[in-house]
């Protein structure tokens, strides 16, 4: 398994460990310069996102995987956490809905 394979499941497990939402995984290799895959995720509440957001941070780091960047922890609505070859976006239905990153990441592709 590749070392972003890697990092994505052990990002997907994070996730899943803590009860997310309707968890995507997008391959944006061929699309985007800045990453490989965009993990998109939601949580119940603020709190939940920032739980889901401090779950993967955590369990990147016990993993050597250090985050690049952590934006919108603290507010909670829609967090970041930028893993290099993985970004993983943690939001509330509301910001999911309205922002739609899959339809932006997923056009041109069958669902």
């Amino acid at each position: 398994m590749s070392e972003v394979r890697k990092i994505q499941q052990l990002v997907i497990d994070a996730l899943d460990d803590l009860k997310a939402i309707d968890l995507l995984s997008i391959d944006v290799s061929g699309k985007c310069s800045v990453t490989d895959i965009m993990v998109i995720c939601s949580g119940t509440s603020s709190r939940h996102v920032k739980s889901l957001t401090d779950s993967v941070i955590q369990k990147s780091k016990e993993a050597g995987v250090v985050p690049l960047g952590v934006e919108g922890e603290a507010v909670a609505e829609w967090a970041l956490v930028d893993l290099g070859d993985v970004v993983v976006h943690i939001m509330l239905p509301e910001a999911r809905e309205f922002y739609q990153l899959e339809r932006l990441w997923l056009i041109g592709e069958a669902h």
